[in-house]
C-alpha cells in the first residue's frame, strides 16, 4: 500500500479509535487521558492511566496501568526493542502507595522487509500494568501519577512524553471497577508466567560446555508440558529474547514438538559474570489459545578466544558494575533488580533519599554539636511542659521547609533549563562535565582540599534568640545550614535523581531527605537516655569522610564512562583534563582561605581563571570539521554553517536526520546509504555527507523537523548549490537509485556545473535552471 493510501487510511482509522477512546473513556477525568507522538498534526498514541478499583482501602492491593492505542501500522517498543527502538518507561509518582514491576505482555515481533532489523513491540492496544498497594495508614485520597516515555514508529519514529495522573478515593472497602478489571484480567493473561507455576520443564543443551566471546554457539532446548506432556503446536514468532549480558543474540527455532535448536553469538567482551537465556516463550495457537511463559535457564561461561578449557579467562568487573551502587538514580517503573545501567525505583530512591539525610548526622559539619543541641532541645521542651512531640514535629518542619526551598530551586532550575528534559539529563555532554566537576570538588572538599561552610555560630546565635516551637523550628534551619557543605555528594545525588523526575517526585526526595535528617536529632529528644549513647568525636568521623570522597570520585569514573558513550575516547579525554582543572582550581582556592587581603583575592582570580579557560578550551563537544571540498562520503556532525560553507564551495549537500533508536534509519544506513553505488555517486559529485544525530533532544535539529513539516527521524534532505533555500525532501524509505538521482539532480543544477540536458533535470527536481 502506497504511504498516501496509509496516511488516509490512518486517518479514518485514527477517527474511529478516537470515537471508540471517547466512550470507553468519559468516565476518566481529563488528566488521566492524554495523546502525544503528533504526526503532520495528528497524534500517532492515545495513553489512559486505569485502575481496577473505584475506592481502594488502605492496606488493599489494586492494579494500576496505562493503556496505549496506537494508529493502524503504528507501534511502540517492548523491554527489549530488538535491533532498534526504545524500551516504553512509566515512571510511577504515587504517595500513598507503591507500586511493583511493570508487567509485559507477550509483544509482537516486527521485521523489515528483508528481514534485516527485527524487532519487538507493541500495535494497536496494549495496557502495561503493575500490581499496588495502598499504604495501612493513608487517608483522604490516593495521588496516581505516571510520566510516560515511549517510541512511537511507523516508517519514521516519533518520542512521546504523556504525564497522567488521577486520583482514587479511600475507603472502608475496595470497590472494583468492572469494565477496568475487565481490561486488567485480559491484559494479565498474555503476560508470560514462569514455568515452575505452570509446572513446565525446561532444559537447555549446549554443544560446547563454553562460550567463545565474539563466536557463534548452538544447543538445544528443550520444553515438556505439566507431568511430562507433549506440547501442542506453535505458531511463528513464539519465542522473544530478553536483553542478555554477554549474548549479542539468540534465536529459537522450532525443531519438532517440544524441542528448538538455539543459535546465538556471544559478545565481544567478556561478562563478568555467566549469562542465563532468559526471554519469552508463547505456546499455542491463536485457534487453540495461548499460553505464555518464561524461559530462565543458565547458558555457559563466555571466555576470551584462545582460553584454556575448564580455566575460563574472565573479564575484571567494569567501571560502570563497580560504582553501581552510588550513581545517580532515576525514577522507573519496573528495574531488573540487578542490571547496572538499569535505573533505581522511586521507591528505592526515596529511601536512598532517607538514609542519605539520617547520614549528614553523621558529618562532621553537624555530629560535633549533635550532643549540645540535643541538650538544650531537651532542655527548653522540659520547660514548655512536655510538649516534646509538638517541638520535634516543629524541629522536623523547619527541615523540612528549608529542604522545600531547595526543591523549588530545583524546579526553577528545570523550568529554565529547555535542554535539562525529563529522562534526558546524561545525554547532554555539558551536563555530565558539570555534574563530573561538581563532584570532583565534593570529594576534594571532603578530603579537606578546601572548606566550605556559613559561619554557624552566628547562626546558632540568632536561633537562641528566638522562644518556643519558633526555636524548635529554627534549630531545624540551623541544622539544615550547618549541613549543607558536608551533605552537598548525597544532595548532589538528589539533585541529580529530580532532574529526571517529575516536580512531585522532586518534593517528595527532598522531603525523605529531610525526614531522614531530622529523625535521629527527634529521637535523642523524644527516648530518653538515647543522647548520651552517642559515640564521642574522633579521629574515626574524619576517615568516614573521606571515604565518601572516594566514593564520589567513584561516581566520577562512571560519568566520564557516560561521556565515552556520548563524546567518543576525544570527548572522555576532554573531560578528564577539565576535572584536573577543576582540582587545580579548587586547590587555589583551598590555599587563599589560609590567606589575607590582596594575596588572597589574587589566588581566587587565578583559580576562577584556570576554572574558566579550561572549561572555555576543554568543553567543546560538539566541535566539526567543515572543510571547504569533500571528496569522500565521511560524513560529518550537521551544522548550519558547515552546510552553507559547503554549498557556497559549490558542493551539493545530503543531510542524513537519524537517530541510533530509529529502526528506518539503521535499514536506510545499512542497505541503501552503504552500498557501493551510493558511496560511489557521492564521491563523483563531491556530495557534503552530513548527519543530524537526533540520539539526544537538540533543539535545532527539532526545529529543522519541525520546518519541514516533521515530527520525527529518518528525514532525508538534498541541497543544490543553484537553490540552496529549496531542498529537495526525500520519502522515508529509501532506495539506491532515488539517492542517485537526487544528489545527480543537485550537482546538474549547480551554476558552475551546467551541462547539457541539465534543464530537464532541474526542472523534474523543481529547482532553478542554470
Amino acid at each position: 500500500m502506497k504511504r498516501q493510501q496509509w496516511k488516509r487510511f490512518g486517518a479514518v482509522g485514527g477517527l474511529g479509535m478516537a470515537l471508540l477512546a471517547t466512550v470507553a473513556w468519559a468516565e476518566l477525568p481529563a488528566s488521566a487521558v492524554g495523546t502525544s507522538a503528533p504526526d503532520e498534526g495528528d497524534p500517532r498514541v492515545e495513553a489512559a492511566l486505569l485502575v481496577d478499583a473505584t475506592q481502594v482501602k488502605p492496606g488493599d492491593a489494586f492494579r494500576v496501568g496505562v493503556r496505549f492505542r496506537m494508529d493502524p501500522g503504528w507501534h511502540i517498543y517492548w523491554k527489549n526493542p530488538g535491533d532498534s527502538g526504545l524500551e516504553t518507561e512509566i515512571a510511577w509518582d504515587t504517595p500513598g502507595s507503591t507500586v511493583g514491576p511493570l508487567q509485559w505482555p507477550f509483544p509482537h515481533t516486527f521485521r523489515t522487509p528483508d528481514g534485516f532489523i527485527v524487532t519487538h513491540g507493541y500495535d494497536g492496544e496494549v495496557l502495561l500494568f503493575a500490581q499496588a498497594r495502598a499504604a495501612e495508614g493513608a487517608t483522604g485520597s490516593l495521588q496516581l501519577s505516571a510520566a510516560v516515555e515511549a517510541l512511537v514508529c511507523e516508517v519514521h519514529c516519533i518520542p512521546a512524553e504523556l504525564m497522567l495522573t488521577r486520583s482514587v478515593p479511600l475507603g472502608p472497602q475496595t470497590q472494583l471497577d468492572a469494565d477496568a478489571a475487565r481490561a486488567f484480567d485480559d491484559a494479565q493473561t498474555k503476560v508470560p508466567r514462569p514455568t515452575a507455576d505452570t509446572g513446565h520443564m525446561v532444559k537447555l543443551a549446549l554443544d560446547t560446555p563454553q562460550l567463545k566471546a565474539g563466536q557463534e554457539f548452538t544447543g538445544t532446548l528443550t520444553v515438556a508440558g505439566p507431568g511430562g506432556a507433549p506440547l501442542p503446536a506453535l505458531e511463528a514468532d513464539f519465542f522473544t529474547p530478553e536483553r542478555i549480558d554477554g549474548v549479542e543474540r539468540v534465536t529459537l527455532t522450532s525443531a519438532g514438538p517440544g524441542r528448538f535448536a538455539l543459535k546465538g553469538k556471544a559478545e565481544p567482551d567478556v561478562p563478568t559474570a555467566e549469562p542465563r537465556l532468559t526471554g519469552v516463550l508463547r505456546l499455542g495457537t491463536k485457534a487453540s489459545g495461548y499460553q505464555p511463559v518464561t524461559v530462565d535457564v543458565p547458558l555457559a561461561p563466555v571466555v576470551a578466544v584462545g582460553a584454556v578449557a575448564g580455566a575460563p579467562v574472565v573479564k575484571p568487573p567494569s567501571v560502570k558494575d563497580s560504582i553501581a551502587a552510588v550513581k545517580p538514580v532515576t525514577a522507573v517503573a519496573a528495574p531488573p533488580p540487578v542490571a547496572a545501567d538499569d535505573s533505581v525505583g522511586l521507591g528505592l530512591a526515596l529511601l536512598f533519599a532517607f538514609l542519605g539525610g539520617a547520614l549528614l548526622n553523621l558529618m562532621p559539619c553537624v555530629f560535633p554539636v549533635l550532643a549540645l543541641k540535643a541538650y538544650g532541645f531537651t532542655r527548653m521542651v522540659q520547660q514548655e511542659h512536655g510538649r516534646v512531640g509538638a517541638h520535634a514535629a516543629a524541629y522536623a518542619g523547619g527541615i523540612i521547609g528549608s529542604l522545600l526551598l531547595l526543591a523549588g530551586a530545583v524546579l526553577a532550575v528545570r523550568a529554565g533549563g529547555a535542554s535539562v528534559g525529563w529522562g534526558f539529563q546524561f545525554q547532554e555532554p555539558l551536563f555530565v562535565a558539570a555534574v563530573s566537576a561538581v563532584l570532583v570538588a565534593f570529594a576534594l572538599n571532603l578530603f579537606g582540599v578546601f572548606n566550605v561552610g556559613l559561619d554557624g555560630t552566628a547562626l546558632a546565635g540568632k536561633v537562641d534568640q528566638s522562644h518556643g516551637l519558633l526555636h524548635s523550628a529554627g534549630e531545624g534551619v540551623l541544622a539544615v545550614v550547618l549541613a549543607t557543605p558536608c551533605s552537598a555528594p548525597l544532595l548532589g545525588t538528589a539533585v541529580g535523581f529530580a532532574f529526571a523526575a517529575g516536580p512531585l517526585t522532586v518534593l517528595a526526595t527532598f522531603v525523605a531527605l529531610g525526614l531522614g535528617l531530622a529523625l535521629p536529632f527527634c529521637l535523642l529528644v523524644l527516648v530518653p537516655g538515647l543522647a548520651k549513647k552517642l559515640p564521642k568525636p574522633g579521629a574515626w568521623m574524619e576517615r568516614f569522610k573521606q571515604v565518601l570522597g572516594f566514593a564520589l570520585l567513584g561516581t566520577t569514573v562512571w560519568l566520564v564512562w557516560v561521556m565515552g558513550g556520548l563524546a567518543g575516547v576525544d570527548g572522555m579525554a576532554r573531560l578528564l583534563a577539565f576535572l584536573v582543572a577543576v582540582g587545580l582550581g579548587t586547590w587555589l582556592y583551598g590555599q587563599a582561605q589560609a590567606q589575607d587581603g590582596g594575596r588572597k583575592l589574587a589566588t581566587v582570580a587565578v583559580a576562577a581563571l584556570v576554572l574558566v579557560a579550561s572549561g572555555v578550551v576543554a568543553l567543546r563537544f560538539d566541535e566539526t570539521a567543515a572543510p571547504a571540498a569533500r571528496t569522500s562520503t565521511v560524513a560529518q556532525a550537521w551544522d548550519a554553517a558547515a552546510v552553507d560553507t559547503a554549498l557556497a564551495a559549490g558542493q551539493p549537500v545530503f543531510i542524513d536526520f537519524t537517530a541510533d533508536w530509529c529502526l528506518t534509519c539503521k535499514f536506510n544506513e545499512r542497505t541503501v546509504l552503504a552500498r557501493e553505488e551510493v558511496r560511489a555517486a557521492f564521491t563523483e559529485h563531491q556530495v557534503a555527507f552530513f548527519v543530524a544525530d537526533w540520539t539526544r533532544r537538540d533543539a535545532r535539529i527539532t526545529a529543522k523537523l519541525a520546518e519541514h513539516g516533521r515530527a520525527g527521524v529518518p528525514m532525508y534532505l538534498v541541497l543544490s548549490p543553484g537553490a540552496p533555500d529549496k531542498p529537495e525532501v526525500l520519502p522515508e524509505l529509501l532506495t539506491a537509485e532515488m539517492v542517485v538521482d537526487a544528489v545527480k539532480r543537485a550537482a546538474e543544477c549547480s551554476p558552475s556545473r551546467r551541462k547539457e540536458g541539465s534543464n530537464i533535470l532541474c526542472a523534474t527536481a523543481g529547482l532553478p535552471r542554470p
